[in-house]
């Protein structure tokens, strides 16, 4: 903040500015994001749309979601300049970016959760494993960011090898058995390391390239809120896949087992090898989901962003 405050221009105070504030794309976007916030995170625990409070949260935050983006669309002075959308590398790097945060959710939760109902790990236990990835990009960040700044490199391509250790990764995953513990998911994590900025900073240069910088606030305005809303709806998603994929799994293993007669203690020991392969097999599916996820947005890169260059001070 003082280096912000030090470096940029101060500008006078301009209070009648007051006069062309969008107060009514305040009145329909805050309780639209709060409804679709607050529905998106109890939704899988209050069952989705078999809840009336799901149902009027999701569908009244959405029909304020479509008038407050109507408000915008007209507005002086919006929150979001809808008509930068019509900008190619723009439009690209929010959609790549709402999904590089569903999978880099999801590579976070699905080992902390199989950790912790098969084998019993606290959080503690499993810090290691997001320590793994988060201390090393103290020097990964600043290489990725040095590289994309080379004028002989294409930053797509750089998003592109991102993605694909992302999937990779992902695709390792889809292996995992019961009797897998923390040090089984090190190498996993490992590929993060670079997988992570080389799939979020070139995507901040596709975005900015060329961008005026008056600009600039709208395009903050959309990558934050992207940003915050794709971490909500990663959550949501993954909950609601983890509910179906679960109960799928653990009815075919019920009904493959059969009507088997068994001890009180055999059922009980039944039913929870029966639970812990459902929750295996879950997971397994969630790894395989965003690895699909990732390769998808692999395939946009060649037809939807346009090449930008890093750059350069003026002589």
């Amino acid at each position: 903040m003082a280096c912000v405050a030090w470096g940029l221009p101060q500008d006078p105070l301009r209070l009648e500015r007051f006069k062309q504030f969008d107060w009514r794309g305040l009145l329909l976007g805050l309780p639209a994001i709060c409804s679709l916030v607050i529905g998106l995170t109890l939704g899988d625990r209050m069952g989705w749309y078999d809840s009336p409070l799901i149902c009027w949260l999701l569908g009244g935050g959405l029909v304020l979601l479509v008038l407050f983006m109507i408000n915008e669309w007209s507005e002086p002075l919006p929150f979001f300049k809808l008509q930068m959308l019509k900008t190619r590398n723009l439009t690209h790097a929010l959609v790549t970016l709402c999904g590089v945060l569903i999978v880099l959710t999801a590579v976070i939760i699905i080992p902390s959760s199989f950790l912790a109902q098969i084998q019993g790990y606290r959080p503690a236990q499993t810090g290691p494993l997001m320590l793994l990835v988060a201390g090393p990009q103290l020097l990964a960040l600043p290489l990725v960011a040095a590289l994309c700044n080379l004028r002989a490199v294409d930053c797509r391509w750089v998003l592109a090898v991102g993605l694909g250790l992302l999937a990779l990764s992902c695709w390792a995953g889809t292996q995992l058995t019961s009797v897998w513990i923390r040090d089984n998911f090190y190498l996993l994590q490992a590929l993060h390391i670079f997988a992570q900025p080389m799939a979020v900073l070139p995507l901040l240069m596709l975005a900015t390239g060329g961008m005026t910088p008056q600009d600039g606030p709208f395009a903050s305005a959309w990558f934050n809120t992207v940003k915050g809303l794709a971490s909500v709806v990663a959550a949501g998603l993954i909950e609601a896949l983890t509910t179906v994929r679960r109960h799928f799994h653990s009815n075919n293993l019920v009904d493959s087992l059969g009507n088997s007669p068994l001890s009180d203690d055999g059922a009980a020991g039944l039913a929870r090898r029966i639970h812990d392969q459902a929750l295996v097999l879950t997971s397994a599916d969630l790894y395989l989901c965003m690895a699909l996820l990732a390769l998808a947005l692999i395939l946009l890169i060649p037809f939807v962003p346009t090449r930008i260059y890093p750059p350069r001070a003026v002589a």
